[in-house]
């Protein structure tokens, strides 16, 4: 028996044999993911045939490595119910396509599946969460955990092998349109639910590729894919903790980001995907391109042959439907790249085939879970539950008696895909439960809930905003739902990489990949509905839906009330429901800081110290910072101690108490500002954060840790380094301050 046949052996005992038994063209081949793997089926009723697509890419590679998006769903992929994969027709359509490359390998090696996995399954009957920006805005990495797991379950289920989520993208610019796919603006935050997403996905034997790296949600005026103009600095404290926390995570891929940084492509960057992400990080896994950013190189390498070597030496393992890498065994044959760093890519992708198990279980013994079965939709209502933010309230939350009749108006109120978020495959209206549905379902017994549109989600209506003027004058309430939208759904046009067509327009998207805002507001024709709304005089509650930080000063100021709600998932309407009516109280915090005006931009909360913006015609704080959300109740906090621990670092402890007569749950958070040290400190920096829910009148002890490594400047390799001797430290819920004090560790 050859040795790579041989179970008893380990995988990298395995992948070495097979390595040395492949040819050139082979060895190219398991590092190729070109094809567009939602392209390479066509199904007739319940079966399925191959295109020669997948065939001629298998005879000129002499295999296959990975295999991207099978299952993939959505107007980009053409597939819905009708001609793509159901979960009771996945084993027939997986089995069909690894049996043909298993067949057609002169070794018989199987195919990794990779799919988009970015709030959920990007397939038809996938378990959809919350997007990432409402995941953050929970501050509750365990429950985002157990999302990932559930995630995870049914990708498994579904014989997936590595799971595309983006994890490690910090938002600096609320004008990129790929906000929504960031957990926060705040780099600890970041690392704490990135990690939590790797540990949830992982632990069910997907691998998780972490997208993207890094500094991607740095841009250039918000665009996509641009330039981030930082230094070395600003991506050791802002953009690399979350890849260190994934990495600790045993993170299994890490995909290269778009962008260029100091004018060096990711894709084309040694220092950041070889010295930093392996040797500082200590990543073992796979590094993947961007789709098509390998043959991007051309700008800098001249053309596709050179762009393949140039990012194959950088560090990247895997491509994703580029040219570039096709032309390796060219590549290797003109002397451009050695054939030792082609076998070092190739054996990483050949040990996870390994570990994976393909070569003795390649094939599906029975259909994919549904979401249902895998259990994802309660953790995705659970995780609405907790990310709505309530920003404002003048007494009209919750609503109860003795309001009667409300009128629920504004499109989003009644459309299921602007809760969704980009990367969305088509959701059944019976598996989605929009906000006038919620509203609706959950009315106490005597209270009517009618709805108007009021208007379209870019354009006025005068018919449908006269009738939603007449359904507010005889209501007690109006809950006005506005907002951003991702929808692919109606009128989006694509780019060879998935993105919208940068500049197009889309009668439903103002947000997701390619829609990139100069001014970030919500529609005009839906502030005007607010504004004519106002002028009614009822009392109005706005919930916005976002996918990102808008500006909303004036959608603030004509409200009685303000929730915000970042897509909240297809549960999303239960939840803003369930909290509308007091059912449930709010619980969430700003993730990302929310801007009066574009020219503040950018606005985060974590600025450094030597750049205070002092404007002469207006206001440099945002609307709302980071951390900010108020409740139901109010809570107090006393008997504060301060101790060291042997970590070492230094324990708060505190007696939180809910003073009120609701169910609250607070989010005390830790920040830390340092007051000496080598590096030009940030004003406030998030170190620590906890949830803890308190019944009215109940208090507990509560604490939070934080290690002096944690709360000490980012050292920069090679550079003078002095360690910080005083810290102020401030214990905050996003309501009010409650505590200040001062911190000198012991020399």
């Amino acid at each position: 028996m050859e040795a790579y046949k041989n179970p008893a052996l380990s995988p990298r005992e395995r992948a070495k044999d097979l390595l040395g038994r492949m040819t050139l063209y082979e060895k190219a081949g398991q590092l190729n993911q070109r094809l567009y793997g939602f392209r390479i089926y066509e199904r007739n009723g319940e079966e399925f045939t191959l295109t020669d697509e997948i065939k001629d890419e298998v005879e000129r590679m002499g295999g296959l490595g990975v295999l991207y998006g099978l299952y993939r769903a959505d107007p980009w992929a053409d597939k819905d119910e009708t001609n793509g994969i159901t979960p009771e027709l996945a084993k027939k359509a997986y089995n069909l396509v690894q049996d043909y490359v298993i067949s057609h390998s002169r070794l018989g090696i199987p195919v990794l599946m990779s799919s988009e996995c970015p709030h959920g399954h990007q397939a038809l009957g996938g378990g959809l969460l919350p997007v990432n920006l409402a995941a953050g805005a929970t501050f509750d990495p365990e429950l985002l955990r157990k999302g990932y797991s559930a995630c995870g379950r049914q990708l498994r289920s579904g014989h997936v092998d590595l799971a595309l989520m983006s994890v490690l993208d910090v938002l600096r610019d609320p004008r990129w349109g790929r906000s929504e796919e960031c957990y926060s603006e705040d780099p600890y935050l970041c690392s704490r639910m990135a990690k939590a997403a790797v540990e949830g996905m992982q632990s069910q034997q997907v691998g998780c590729v972490a997208k993207h790296f890094c500094a991607q949600g740095e841009t250039t005026g918000g665009i996509n894919a641009s330039a981030a103009r930082i230094g070395e600095r600003e991506l050791r404290e802002i953009h690399f903790p979350a890849a260190k926390a994934c990495c600790e995570a045993g993170v299994e891929g890490v995909m290269a980001a778009y962008n260029e940084i100091d004018g060096i492509y990711c894709h084309g960057n040694p220092w950041l995907l070889r010295t930093v992400l392996r040797e500082e990080m200590g990543f073992g896994g796979i590094v993947m391109a961007d789709g098509v950013a390998i043959d991007y190189l051309k700008n800098t390498e001249g053309d596709t042959l050179h762009a393949g070597a140039a990012a194959l030496k950088a560090g990247v393992d895997v491509s994703l439907w580029d040219e570039g890498f096709s032309r390796l065994p060219e590549a290797v044959e003109k002397g451009l790249v050695e054939e030792s760093v082609l076998d070092e890519a190739v054996l990483r992708v050949l040990e996870l085939k390994f570990k994976r198990g393909l070569f003795e279980h390649p094939f599906m013994e029975e259909n994919m879970e549904t979401a249902e079965e895998a259990g994802v939709m309660p953790i995705s209502l659970e995780l609405a539950r907790e990310s709505a933010v309530l920003l404002k309230n003048q007494n009209v939350l919750p609503l109860e008696k003795p309001v009667q009749k409300i009128a629920v108006i504004g499109y989003h109120a009644a459309d299921r895909y602007c809760m969704l978020g980009d990367y969305t495959p088509p959701v059944p209206e019976e598996e989605c439960v929009t906000i006038w549905q919620g509203m609706k379902k959950l009315a106490p017994a005597g209270v009517s809930v009618k709805y108007a549109m009021g208007s379209g989600f870019t354009n006025r209506d005068d018919a449908e905003l006269a009738r939603a003027v007449a359904l507010a004058k005889e209501s007690d309430v109006i809950v006005a739902v506005v907002g951003g939208s991702s929808s692919r759904f109606e009128g989006a046009a694509f780019d060879t990489n998935g993105a919208v067509l940068k500049g197009s327009t889309s009668r439903t998207m103002d947000c997701g990949e390619g829609m990139d805002l100069s001014d970030p507001h919500i529609p005009a024709a839906q502030e005007e509905l607010i504004r004519v709304l106002a002028e009614l005089g009822k009392p109005m509650v706005t919930v916005v839906i976002a996918g990102r930080p808008y500006c909303i000063g004036e959608v603030e100021e004509q409200s009685n009330a303000l929730l915000y709600s970042f897509y909240p998932g297809p549960m999303g309407g239960l939840a803003i429901a369930e909290i509308l009516y007091g059912i449930t109280g709010p619980s969430g915090r700003l993730p990302a800081s929310l801007p009066r005006n574009v020219g503040q931009l950018p606005v985060a909360y974590n600025y450094s110290a030597s750049s205070a913006a002092i404007y002469s015609d207006g206001s440099a704080k945002p609307l709302h910072s980071f951390g900010e959300g108020m409740s139901y109740t109010k809570f107090s906090c006393d008997k504060v101690e301060l101790m060291e621990n042997g970590d070492p670092g230094i324990t708060l402890s505190f007696t939180l108490k809910n003073e009120g007569t609701r169910k609250g749950t607070a989010v005390p958070s830790l920040y830390v500002r340092r007051l000496s040290g080598c590096a030009v400190p940030r004003v406030r920096e998030l170190k620590g954060f906890c949830r803890v829910e308190l019944q009215p009148g109940e208090e507990k002890r509560v604490e939070i840790s934080v290690t002096l490594e944690e709360m000490d400047v980012v050292m920069v390799p090679g550079r003078a380094y002095v360690p910080c001797r005083n810290y102020i430290l401030m214990l905050s819920d996003g309501q009010e301050e409650y505590w200040c004090g001062e911190y000198r560790p012991k020399d």
